[in-house]
């Protein structure tokens, strides 16, 4: 029999429960004391208390998360960071946020999540299976709404008046402010309509919503954004879905220069490398989904993302060394041996 654990195939005999499941890899050196406090356990989505795990039997194809229980959030930072990341008054010690969308199942979505350390997560309006229909449905109940902090995005909205209204459906329909704010201008780029960004920012704002809009490099429109009560700027690094990385490494940097809000550089991102140097010109924070969803292996590909967030963060706040157009040995050249 197969059922899936933590996002794997994994072979177990015929009627086996949920308690022989772990007892049998508490016996493994890779999963030591699995029996004692702070374990938990889910079956196709649901807690199963730990008096239950004894007559819970699992059956062909069932999804089983094991996990040990944590305070929430994402790992500690391993530094101090000088300048906290803060959007709206709530603090992110991960500055990755992860979309949702693409992944081929909610297992491997769920163990990619656990991989990036993320506390964000992005959902998108048409998707969510709020009415119980469509490809995503219930994609919901497959995140844990305890851990990740939910950012609903209006993403296909191509007007201000859609836009608007799926903010304010997301805000009934899933009980948050926080709104990813897309407004697309051209549906074959998927380019934003800067104008109407900022026209749609204005009145969520005023409606009440935390703003966090999708725009280009542009740095008059970033400006003009934070202007209207954006809560974040969100340039792209490229097209949606391209994986063409930062084409305008030197537009993110002059935002990052000159906008008092967190930058999130949203798009685009395609290799670990391309979110170094979008956290190295400057970036407050990472969106990526599709270089994770549909990597050969999601999990592996959102741990590099973290990594590559965490050393681009830290490459800009160390300062990189000043440029040459010469090479400048780095032993002196005073002392080396001559040979007649």
């Amino acid at each position: 029999m197969t059922v899936q654990l933590n996002g794997e195939r994994y072979e177990l005999d015929s009627a086996t429960t949920v308690a022989a499941l772990v007892e049998r890899l508490g016996g493994v050196a890779a999963q030591p004391g699995l029996t004692g406090p702070g374990v938990a356990v889910a079956v196709n989505g649901r807690i199963v208390p730990r008096g239950d795990w004894e007559r819970t039997v699992l059956a062909e194809g069932d999804d089983v998360r094991l996990v040990r229980a944590v305070a929430g959030g994402a790992d500690t930072a391993s530094f101090e960071d000088p300048k906290p990341l803060l959007i709206a008054g709530r603090r992110f010690q991960s500055r990755l946020f992860v979309g949702t969308g693409r992944f081929i199942s909610p297992a491997v979505m769920r163990a990619a999540l656990e991989a990036s350390g993320t506390e964000m997560v992005t959902v998108a309006i048409r998707t969510t299976g709020v009415d119980g229909s469509g490809p995503d449905a219930g994609i919901l109940s497959a995140l844990d709404l305890k851990r990740y902090h939910l950012l609903p995005n209006t993403a296909g909205a191509t007007s201000v008046r859609q836009a608007v209204f799926m903010a304010e459906l997301a805000r009934e329909a899933l009980g948050t402010n926080w709104i990813k704010l897309e407004v697309i201008g051209d549906e074959r780029t998927l380019w934003p309509d800067v104008t109407g960004t900022v026209e749609a920012t204005k009145i969520l704002v005023r409606e009440g919503f935390i703003v966090l809009p999708y725009t280009t490099t542009d740095l008059v429109t970033a400006l003009r954004l934070e202007e209207a009560g954006a809560a974040t700027v969100m340039p792209l690094g490229s097209m949606i879905g391209s994986g063409q990385g930062v084409r305008d490494w030197d537009g993110v940097r002059r935002i990052a220069e000159r906008v008092s809000v967190p930058v999130v550089v949203d798009a685009g991102i395609g290799t670990p490398s391309d979110a170094a140097m979008a956290m190295e010109a400057g970036a407050d924070a990472c969106l990526i989904n599709t270089a994770i969803s549909r990597s050969d292996n999601p999990p592996l590909m959102a741990r590099a993302m973290r990594y590559a967030v965490e050393a681009g963060r830290l490459g800009y706040l160390a300062g990189r060394m000043p440029r040459s157009d010469h090479a400048i040995p780095s032993s002196p050249p005073r002392g080396v041996l001559a040979v007649g």
